[in-house]
């Protein structure tokens, strides 16, 4: 096959941003951070496009060093997407399939030497993997649900796991979805009920539903991530009363995940907790309403000998997040007894489709699996709409959101930018509470224009003219 693109240039673009309230997620708590795009311009028999991916770096995910300073953490992650725009720019490529395989083992060597998990190794291969297939869409015309459908892409998942058979499509969903299901993140520091916020002085006041209970009323959620972090008495005390909280306020279909932030060490100990959890009198009544407990045990430990969890017959559904690393990560798990993984851009939209396909395999012989959407705090203008885009493909109705609640609506971009993401996309986005806010309705997000879109987002979009840093690459 000949070429079919080369990468002419790419550039690296940074803002930082600031939350509307702290977000405490495991070991640290998120009140600024960079938010990055990365913009590469591709060349091919049709002519010239641009295409972008965008995504915060957050301290404390890819790597959970308790010791590692901030400024260093933000300081690799940046430099894990440079070193993967290095490795493509200038150099042409069938398809955007031998594009991403060539870079991720590029990569995966790189990193080897340097030191980097594959989480965060990959974290760069993916934001160059995001920005060369919205490029590659807006060449061709057409969405990325049609360019998987027609394989444009060149996706052959086979050559990758010899599991997958050559007609991979029909193990996914003929049509993305239309809808999805917003999970709301309860996080660590969160307050539960109004009077929380009275009490505790920390009300923002800012047109956004602040506490649980007032999100919940706001948004007529149905779903929610619930955060804990292995600490009993902790965890107890606040956990009963989330509970309480949803019980009263939430709609009676309301159905929630659990979060456990790796923080046992084992199976062993996680199930001597959730043995006790499940006897506590405010959670036995809606142990039915939980859908899965996501990574409870530690990224060092998930996916070895003592995460096992073939021998728990009435073990909850559990699946891994932060321990889907690699590409052979999911089917290790799967080998584990672990109910199914997690999708999020930045851990790979390739790895996703090949994920989901995987799953989808184990489910046809009669396990019960489940691919979730999970969320590291996405904002648009382009961020959220790709990840809304690959959640739609992938078929996962159940998406964590939590951007949306963290950080105030597109306020942190200009006017121009805000007016322009509502225009183009007036199903997801409103200006109801005076700024272009997230819109959820019934507790759903509607995803029309979203799927219409060449990769999630259909506004115009030139970084250079709202963020404060560019560099070329290369």
């Amino acid at each position: 096959m000949s070429d079919a693109f080369r990468i002419v240039s790419i550039t690296l673009f940074s803002q930082e941003v600031l939350t509307r309230m702290p977000f405490r997620y495991g070991i640290a708590t998120m009140t600024r951070l960079p938010h990055a795009f990365l913009q590469v311009e591709i060349e091919g028999k049709r002519g010239r496009s641009r295409g972008l991916a965008a995504d915060h770096l957050p301290p404390k995910w890819f790597t959970k060093d308790p010791n590692a300073a901030i400024a260093d953490e933000i300081a690799t992650m940046r430099a894990v997407i440079v070193h993967a725009a290095e490795q493509v720019r200038g150099a042409s490529f069938a398809s955007a399939f031998a594009m991403w395989r060539e870079l991720y083992d590029r990569q995966s060597r790189w990193a080897t030497t340097q030191g980097h998990a594959p989480l965060l190794a990959n974290f760069g291969t993916s934001m160059v993997e995001r920005a060369v297939i919205d490029a590659v869409c807006r060449l061709e015309g057409i969405s990325i649900s049609q360019a998987i459908r027609l394989n444009r892409l060149g996706l052959a998942l086979n050559e990758i796991d010899s599991s997958i058979p050559s007609d991979w499509l029909r193990l996914l969903p003929n049509e993305p979805l239309t809808e999805i299901v917003a999970r709301h993140t309860v996080g660590l520091a969160d307050e539960i009920l109004e009077t929380d916020l009275i009490a505790a002085g920390t009300a923002v006041n800012d047109g956004l539903p602040q506490s649980l209970e007032a999100t919940v009323k706001a948004y007529g959620l149905r779903e929610y991530k619930i955060k804990f972090g292995g600490q009993w008495e902790q965890d107890s005390s606040r956990l009963a009363r989330i509970f309480a909280c949803l019980n009263t306020h939430a709609t009676g279909d309301w159905h929630y995940s659990l979060d456990g932030n790796e923080s046992f060490p084992d199976a062993t100990s996680f199930r001597t907790y959730w043995e006790r959890l499940r006897e506590m009198p405010w959670l036995r009544p809606h142990l039915g309403r939980l859908l899965f407990i996501e990574q409870p045990v530690s990224r060092v430990t998930a996916l070895g000998a003592g995460a096992d969890w073939r021998t728990w017959s009435d073990a909850p559904p559990i699946t891994i997040d932060e321990s889907d690393g690699a590409l052979d990560d999911v089917p290790k798990s799967l080998s584990l007894g672990y109910a199914g993984s997690t999708h999020k851009n930045c851990k790979g939209v390739i790895k996703g489709i090949l994920n989901r396909c995987r799953i989808t395999l184990a489910a046809s012989s009669g396990r019960k699996m489940l691919m979730s959407g999970e969320d590291l705090s996405n904002i648009g203008p382009v961020a959220l709409l790709q990840d809304l885009a690959v959640q739609a493909v992938l078929g996962n109705r159940s998406v964590e959101r939590n951007g949306h609640h963290y950080f105030r609506g597109l306020t942190m971009w200009p006017e121009s930018v805000q007016s322009a993401v509502r225009r183009a996309h007036p199903d997801v986005y409103d200006e109801d509470r005076g700024f272009c806010a997230l819109k959820i309705n019934d507790g759903l997000i509607q995803l029309g224009t979203v799927n219409a879109a060449p990769f999630g987002y259909a506004a115009p979009l030139d970084p250079r003219s709202f963020c404060s840093h560019a560099e070329e690459i290369g």
